[in-house]
């Protein structure tokens, strides 16, 4: 079993992590790895979560087979078999034991060839206490396919022997010297990206992993744990293709879910998490940048769509859109250097490691549908409250019924694998209300940020006045609708009653 921390180091960044005082007291030992990938051409072994890799480690072949993996935030745990075998042309699938052939079934192993190869410079060093062995490794190279590659620099924690939390713990000693960031992908994972087996995508909500005899606290762990998998899944793509707005969307309700978790602490008597202050300020720094990527994805084009109907048929001022352009590029530089902070991959090691370090407790199932029920009607019961006379509801009324309708339904997804598929209409009820008043929520915001940019000319001032009153418009046409979609949901059967 392959336990380890593994987090991305810029190059330049390498001699600071070589100087830590952790390492500069322990002879590091270099060894230059090669790495052969093998596969189905239809890529069997990774659809099954599989990597099958032939090393050269000092003149000698190790064959390694690795099953999938569990993560938790950037700590991957998976099974692996690792046996020397004569060379790296071929393969030794007699040298497996029978729990991992097992593995392998129904895949054609004739048909097994390299699909891709790592080549890099390992640097290791030796660290320990009392009880606990690890593994520093810094792997400085490059995967190959026969027409691209991509550079590797990272640092792999692996542990030897003892408690996994002390690879959290020497992961944040680094990180007081070195800069790092969250790299929950393996070697293999990128090298598929780079040979065209996969192409990578946000990550959406993960359902937690609840099973039937699991006790209030390890549902609770489940719940946190999921959404920081989800957390993590999104940080290499959001920095590497920051274009694609949808990663940043999909991280920010990874951090609304997993403060909707830290704050569940208090239905269980316990102090909500240390690291919930940093994750809210977190969220508030990334806000800017969601709010100008709503109003460049769906509220622009609307806008246009208005203007240049047959009633209208004015079109937007070119300097319009040439702010607009300037200021969304700036705000999402900014976010992406709030996410390229040490201070951002403190907070996803300190989150992974109070998740590993919760002591799991007697499992009684009736006890945590109690507790689910107690928040769940607690939620709901705001909800009511919030969106009572809704026809009548104000602008700022309608927010908070969003904020109710939005925290009611963290909860509802996280609780959903107790109930099965008799949560599912209720969600996707509660979810339409969420949606539409996000509709009317997110054209009042388009206003305020239209308000904030620069009024340099008169024209130019007219001209986000104009885009301003369309903005108004258009929510106040669908105004009635959240009160119709209200009236259904709140005759909807409640899932947990």
């Amino acid at each position: 079993m392959e336990i380890e921390l593994k987090l991305a180091i810029h190059p330049r960044h390498r001699a600071r992590l070589r100087n830590h005082p952790l390492l500069n007291q322990v002879t590091p030992e270099h060894h230059p790895l090669l790495s052969i990938y093998f596969d189905t051409a239809k890529f069997d072994l990774m659809r099954r979560g599989m990597a099958l890799r032939l090393r050269r480690v000092n003149n000698r072949w190790i064959q390694t087979l690795k099953a999938e993996t569990q993560s938790v935030g950037a700590l991957t745990n998976r099974p692996e078999w690792e046996v020397t075998v004569t060379d790296g042309k071929h393969p030794d699938f007699s040298a497996l034991p029978p729990v991992a052939l097992d593995l392998l079934a129904g895949i054609k192993l004739k048909r097994i060839m390299p699909v891709f190869t790592t080549e890099f410079q390992r640097t290791t060093w030796q660290i320990e206490d009392e009880q606990t062995q690890a593994e520093v490794a810094l792997d400085s190279g490059k995967i190959y396919t026969d027409d691209a590659s991509s550079n590797i620099c990272e640092v792999e924690i692996e542990l030897k022997s003892g408690n996994p939390e002390f690879l959290f713990d020497v992961a944040i000693q680094l990180l007081e010297h070195a800069p790092l960031q969250v790299e929950p992908r393996s070697k293999a994972e990128r090298g598929y990206i780079l040979v065209g087996a996969v192409t990578p995508v946000p990550i959406k909500a993960i359902q937690p992993r609840l099973g039937k005899n699991q006790s209030v606290g390890d549902v609770w762990n489940a719940i946190l744990q999921a959404a920081l998998i989800q957390l993590s899944a999104n940080i290499p793509g959001l920095l590497e293709n920051a274009s694609n707005t949808e990663y940043l969307h999909q991280l920010r309700v990874a951090l609304r879910r997993l403060h909707t978790g830290a704050r569940l602490a208090k239905s269980l008597g316990r102090p909500v998490p240390d690291w919930d202050q940093p994750l809210r300020q977190l969220m508030q720094a990334l806000n800017p940048a969601r709010d100008w990527d709503v109003f460049q994805q769906e509220i622009l084009p609307e806008i246009l769509t208005i203007l240049e109907s047959p009633a209208v048929n004015s079109g937007i001022d070119d300097a319009v859109l040439v702010l607009l352009q300037d200021t969304i590029a700036i705000v999402r530089q900014q976010s992406l250097a709030v996410l390229r902070k040490p201070t951002f991959t403190r907070l996803v090691l300190d989150i992974g490691r109070d998740l590993l370090s919760a002591t799991p407790t007697e499992a009684r199932q009736q006890e945590v549908k109690s507790w689910a029920k107690v928040i769940l009607d607690k939620r709901w019961e705001k909800l009511c409250k919030n969106c009572h006379g809704f026809a009548k509801l104000n602008a700022s009324k309608r927010h908070k019924a969003r904020i109710a309708a939005k925290k009611l339904r963290y909860v509802a997804d996280a609780f959903a694998p107790i109930y099965g598929k008799r949560a599912n209409h209720f969600i996707a009820a509660l979810a339409s209300l969420q949606n539409e008043l996000g509709y009317t929520n997110d054209r009042v915001i388009g206003q305020q940020l239209l308000h904030t940019l620069p009024k340099k000319t008169a024209s130019l001032g007219f001209e986000l006045g104009r885009l301003s009153g369309i903005l108004e418009s258009s929510a106040a046409q669908r105004a009635h609708v959240p009160a119709a979609i209200w009236q259904r949901l709140a005759r909807s059967k409640l899932f947990w009653r």
